[in-house]
Formats: structure tokens, C-alpha cells, sequence
């Protein structure tokens, strides 16, 4: 690399105490400020400051934007602040001066903000988060959709320590928190858009707040766009009554969740089982065969319509893999728009 210096000594120092790695991250600010009077601004109005002004010396705005930024920058914990406190580019991204600038909140400074936040907080939080959200892609999109579209999907964060809501989950194995993300995508747009994230100990159930979420997210879609069709996907940790229950007395809104394998459900599909295996051995490719049926579990107080798609997967050099995949569905209108394992239903 040096070939034409090899009769003279190079010397590299890396003493710069102005030094920094996270120069990318004036990129997150540039994104906050893209959300109208700023994102974080918006989640910052979500609290209330308590402190004795005259001891202030970091605003909830600044703690909040630092704690976002060194997140979104991999620094998980509030002990990283111990050298970030003086990074020129964190400086930087809280509008100080890089060089002399006061420097940023300690490790406990965070601390003590982060248990300040209580359940209203963390509720205005949300909600802000779910309105920015919907209200941006509202301005995008003219308030114009056809159809919106909400997935929940609930996901293990593995934990370590003595960590407060820390339950060993036996699905996945391990010490874990289990939050539910929800995610919002517009007509047949390839892109989902956050809007939801919300923390739960690790040994609920993936139903858990969900039917306070989907209320919610509904509402501020009805308002944002008014003449759109609702469409709600869940997996099958979300089956449960009254999941189901609210999501049928909801108007307009149409739902497909996927089912749980089970002894019943197994039998009503063997038939299209039957006819998928007969259709790949003749073609010997991969095939599959949709059918139909009513079915009600001891909890429910009725038959729902069962979406049964029976598939059998052919791969070069390997045997034949078969699957029947359930799920059940109420949809306001027709549609021809089909999923993976799920069909779209009529109303009953």
C-alpha cells in the first residue's frame, strides 16, 4: 500500500480527542426533522417535567433524543453515556457545539429519566407514535387508500440479569421480553410501516393487549382514511375469543388469522390433502388445493369459516413435503386478492 514510501517511516496516531465513529448518525436527526415539527419533539410533549427548573441543566427533549440516538446508534445501555457524553457527533445532534459545547447527560441522569416514565407516559407515547405514523402516510397518499393493512406480530427480545419483566419462554426457549409490533402497509404497497411497538413480560400470551391495539390503530385509520377498507393479519398466537369477538363486531373491517394445527382441523383437511398429493405426483412439482369448512372451538360461542390450503412441496433430490395450512377469515366485501395459507372469506 505504501510501496513508494518504503524508504521513509510512516506514523499513524489515533490520539484526536474530537474523535468519533457515529458521523452517519446526522442522518437520524435529518429524519426527525422530516416529520413536520420533528418526531421526537412530538413523543417529548408525551411527558411531564417534575424537576426543580433552576437544576435543569438537559431538557426531557435532549435526554429523549440522546437515549433515541445512542439506541439507534447500537449503544443499548445507558452506561455507554459515560464516553458518549462527550462524542462531537452526539454533541452535535442535540445542537451543541461539537468542540465546547456543554457535554451530554450522565449514566445516571438517564437513568433516573427512564424510570420516571410511567404508564400514562409510555400510553401518550404510543399513541403518538401510531398518529405520526398514519397522519404522515395520510399527507402522502392524499387520504386516498383502498385498503390499509395491520399485522401484528408478536417477537422474543432475549434478556439478561435480573432484568424487570424477564419470564423464561418455553416457546422460545429462553429468558426473553415478548413485545407485539404492529406494522401498517397501503393498498398493494410492498412496504409495512411501523407504528406500534409495545413491551410485555416475557411469558404472556402473543393476544395480550392486542384488541386494545387493534381499537386504537383502527380509530385513527378510520379518520385518516375515511373511505378505505381495513384489513387486519394475525398469526395464530392471536386466535382467541376475544380477539375474534371484537374483530366481528367491528364494521368494515375484514381479518384473516391463522389457526393452530389440531386433530379436527387435520381431519376436515385430508381431503384436499389427498387431492394435492395425487396433482404433485402426476405434475411432480409443487401443488396446492384450497378448500373450505366450519368449525367452532369449546370457547367459542359459534362456527366460524376455516380456510384450509393443502399443500404438498417438491424439491430436487428430496422427498415430497406435505402441509395443510389453516386459517380463518371474515371479510366485509369479496376480494380475489390471495395469501399464503389464507384465503380472503365472505361475510356470514
Amino acid at each position: 500500500m505504501f510501496s513508494d514510501l518504503a524508504k521513509r517511516p510512516v506514523t499513524a496516531f489515533f490520539d484526536q480527542t474530537q474523535g468519533t465513529s457515529d458521523g452517519g448518525a446526522i442522518l437520524l436527526e435529518a429524519s426527525n426533522r422530516r416529520f413536520g415539527n420533528g418526531f421526537i419533539e412530538g413523543l417529548t410533549a408525551c411527558f411531564e417535567d417534575r424537576r426543580q427548573a433552576s437544576k435543569v441543566e438537559h431538557t426531557m427533549g435532549e435526554l429523549l433524543k440522546q437515549r433515541i440516538y445512542g439506541l439507534a446508534c447500537g449503544y443499548e445501555d445507558a452506561n455507554d453515556a459515560a464516553r458518549l457524553s462527550k462524542d462531537p457527533i452526539h454533541k452535535l445532534l442535540l445542537g451543541r457545539d461539537p468542540a465546547a459545547g456543554l457535554d451530554l447527560a450522565s449514566q445516571s441522569t438517564l437513568s433516573r429519566f427512564e424510570n420516571a416514565a410511567g404508564p400514562r407516559a409510555l400510553y401518550r407515547m404510543g399513541m403518538n407514535m401510531a398518529e405520526a405514523v398514519i397522519a404522515r402516510h395520510g399527507k402522502r397518499l392524499g387520504g386516498h387508500a383502498r385498503r390499509v393493512t395491520i399485522d401484528l406480530d408478536p417477537t422474543d427480545t432475549d434478556t439478561f440479569g435480573a432484568q424487570q419483566l424477564s419470564f423464561f419462554n418455553t416457546h422460545y426457549d429462553n429468558w426473553c421480553y415478548l413485545p407485539m409490533m404492529g406494522f401498517v402497509s397501503f393498498d398493494d404497497e410492498a412496504d409495512q410501516y411501523l407504528c406500534v411497538a409495545m413491551l410485555r413480560p416475557g411469558n404472556v400470551g402473543a393476544a395480550v393487549g392486542a384488541v386494545g391495539v387493534l381499537r386504537r390503530l383502527i380509530d385513527r385509520i378510520r379518520l385518516a382514511f375515511p373511505m378505505a377498507r381495513i384489513r387486519v393479519r394475525l398469526d395464530g398466537g392471536f386466535a382467541s375469543p376475544a380477539v375474534f369477538d371484537f374483530l366481528d363486531h367491528e364494521p368494515y373491517v375484514e381479518y384473516v388469522v391463522a389457526m393452530a394445527s389440531n386433530a379436527v382441523l387435520d381431519r376436515h383437511a385430508e381431503e384436499a390433502m389427498k387431492v394435492a398429493r395425487m396433482c404433485s405426483r402426476l405434475t411432480e412439482q409443487t401443488e396446492h388445493v384450497y378448500g373450505e369448512t366450519l368449525y367452532a372451538a369449546k370457547s367459542w360461542e359459534h362456527e366460524r369459516r376455516v380456510i384450509i390450503k393443502a399443500e404438498v412441496v417438491q424439491h430436487d433430490g428430496k422427498d415430497p413435503r406435505q402441509r395443510p395450512l389453516r386459517g380463518h377469515q371474515h371479510e366485509a366485501e369479496p376480494t380475489v386478492d390471495l395469501r399464503r395459507g389464507l384465503l380472503p372469506a365472505r361475510r356470514r
